[in-house]
């Protein structure tokens, strides 16, 4: 299992006081006091709302990956997962391609990643790129939800791999032509992300000053009030 990940059966209201606890605690350390893998996990977990899945306060996007395999049975989970997800006329248009460290589409994806993904994303055991095909295959009409419905099943991938125990990280550094090339993607498939996919590793094995801060600060999100709207730009009373 990832580091430190408590049993999603556990109660809410341990889950709560443990990671509040720690956030609180972390919240005013110096930025020179680098945080192990289990304290930066605890400090990322959202904070708990009873009656949210779990899954969701757990995944966040580490950078930092273990040098553990994800076996093949995971793997399927995390794929099986994804593929439940909605989508316009249930055409499911979304793939995958996946590769794992040592085979010839690992490196064909990682290639294609932008300098700064590259200082960090070779840890990672699983690289996948998302696809999505932009026309309806019972009549050939213009998908326009195509790529939504890519993100939705990534969305379920990721949570999948939450639970799991595996930590994954979403990029858009990458050069979708060269992508495409590469993997022979035809014309008629829109890229989407890169997802690297694995275990999460020490925030110190990144080995930059830069990349190390960014995986032990502490995350932040809009409030509610400024995205739940009545009428645009009025909050929702929820």
């Amino acid at each position: 299992m990832g580091a430190s990940l408590r049993p999603l059966g556990e109660s809410n209201s341990v889950r709560k006081i443990d990671s509040g606890l720690i956030r609180e605690e972390m919240s005013d350390m110096a930025t020179s006091a680098v945080l192990t893998a289990s304290e930066t996990h605890a400090m990322k977990r959202a904070p708990v709302v009873e009656g949210v899945l779990p899954a969701i306060h757990e995944r966040w996007s580490a950078r930092s990956f273990d040098g553990r395999e994800v076996s093949s049975a995971t793997l399927k989970k995390v794929f099986e997962a994804a593929r439940w997800a909605a989508s316009s006329n249930n055409e499911q248009p979304w793939r995958f391609v996946v590769g794992r460290r040592g085979d010839a589409t690992w490196k064909k994806i990682f290639e294609t990643l932008v300098g700064f993904n590259r200082t960090w994303a070779h840890r990672a055991p699983v690289l996948i790129l998302g696809a999505a095909a932009m026309h309806f295959s019972k009549n050939g009409a213009e998908n326009r939800f195509a790529l939504y419905d890519l993100g939705a099943a990534s969305s379920y991938l990721t949570l999948e791999a939450a639970t799991l125990g595996l930590t994954t990280h979403q990029m858009g550094g990458f050069d979708q032509e060269a992508a495409r090339k590469a993997l022979g993607i035809p014309a008629e498939y829109a890229l989407g992300a890169v997802i690297a996919l694995g275990y999460q590793g020490e925030p110190t094995a990144l080995g930059d000053d830069t990349l190390i801060e960014r995986e032990t600060t502490a995350r932040t999100r809009k409030a509610p009030g400024e995205m739940v709207f009545s009428e645009w730009g009025e909050p929702a009373e929820l």
